[in-house]
């Protein structure tokens, strides 16, 4: 099962405009990926409502997983590199 983990780039953590970003990536997929942090039980990353009450904080270590499906590998690397930025940066 590939997975990836990252830290968050946004100073807010995943707050709605974040979360809301990256779900919508998610989505864009079509695979089944979860997302996860320490201590806590994997979540589904096609939900903004679960993601954002995961309680991830800037600098916060997550795991995103995905089922062995075809463009896995490559879709949790381009979401890592989404969950590493700052889309509130300007």
């Amino acid at each position: 099962m590939p997975e990836r983990t990252v830290s968050i780039g946004s100073p807010l953590g995943l707050h709605a405009r974040p979360a809301t970003l990256f779900v919508k990536a998610v989505n864009e997929t079509g695979l089944p990926v979860t997302i996860s942090r320490e201590g806590h039980e994997p979540v589904d990353a096609r939900s903004v409502l679960a993601v954002m009450t995961m309680g991830a904080d800037h600098g916060q270590e997550v795991t995103l997983h995905c089922e062995d499906l075809e463009g896995a590998e490559q879709a949790l690397d381009t979401l890592v590199d989404l969950l590493a930025s700052d889309p509130d940066a300007t």
